[in-house]
């Protein structure tokens, strides 16, 4: 090595020390985990949306004739983006919480897991609900209520998925499992681990709570049209609200709102087979 050479790495060592310091902080790798998981959930979904025609003719396979491997992998692929663009933002909470707590324990000398890890467990458990919708659709595109294109093909069915999700909001476990999701300190104060796997499971039982807080409400995306952005948007930013705030009036607020929008689903069908009597 030269002697410029080794003048250069003394000039760029302390930079390098800064900024291995900065990415070594647990609170700014899970806000890189954050940003960078969710940014790909809606990338991968501008990409498919751009492709609306493979789209469907890959999905239309969903439909009718055998069951094209392909079409099903395109559509697992889908409900995974969908869940990373809605979920993870409403899980930035629960994540950074952790992360200030490791953050803590990092700067006191004792040992800590990357927030990815706990991301990684949460994000399993939507990958698993995500696999399941994607049976769901398959079996409701041969039922003939959702068509070739993702959308509801009836009123009565998209009104039912409406009120249903509506009554959940007023039920004792959706509420058990958003008070969890609200309150992720002190699980974490209650639960904490300094393995790798221990910090995993963490990361999945945070992501069943917020299973059991949410899925109902992301079921709704099979009434508005799976690949309706503007819906998938909307009930992201209200699934993140309603787990950033307190008490249970936005909750019922949001069922009281998803009732009747199903309700208005539901009387539109029906007068749509009344007979229109003539004078």
């Amino acid at each position: 090595m030269t002697e410029a050479t080794g003048h250069k790495l003394d000039h760029l060592s302390p930079a390098a020390s800064r900024l291995g310091a900065v990415f070594a902080r647990p609170k700014v790798l899970a806000m890189i985990c954050v940003i960078a998981l969710a940014g790909l959930g809606w990338f991968a979904l501008a990409l498919q949306a751009a492709n609306v025609g493979v789209v469907d003719a890959l999905c239309r396979a969903l439909v009718v004739g055998p069951i094209s491997a392909t079409g099903i992998a395109l559509v697992a692929a889908m409900w995974c983006a969908m869940t990373l663009a809605m979920m993870l933002p409403s899980a930035a909470p629960m994540i950074l919480t952790y992360a200030e707590i490791a953050d803590t324990a990092a700067k006191q000398g004792e040992p800590v897991v990357s927030p990815f890890l706990i991301a990684a467990g949460y994000t399993v458990v939507w990958f698993g609900f995500a696999v399941i919708a994607t049976a769901a659709q398959w079996a409701l595109t041969r039922a003939a209520l959702l068509d070739a294109s993702l959308a509801s093909a009836s009123g009565l069915f998209s009104g039912a998925i409406f009120i249903g999700a509506g009554v959940y909001q007023f039920t004792a476990l959706k509420h058990a499992c958003l008070t969890q999701c609200r309150n992720p300190f002190q699980f974490f104060f209650s639960n904490w681990a300094t393995t790798p796997r221990g910090v995993f499971r963490l990361g999945v039982r945070q992501g069943l709570f917020c299973l059991g807080c949410c899925w109902a409400m992301m079921l709704v995306m099979f009434a508005v049209g799976v690949m309706n952005v503007v819906w998938m948007a909307a009930l992201g930013i209200l699934m993140t609200v309603e787990k950033l705030t307190s008490g249970k009036r936005l909750t019922y607020a949001i069922g009281v709102g998803l009732i009747l929008i199903g309700t208005a689903f539901v009387l539109t069908a029906v007068s749509a087979h009344w007979p229109v009597r003539t004078i």
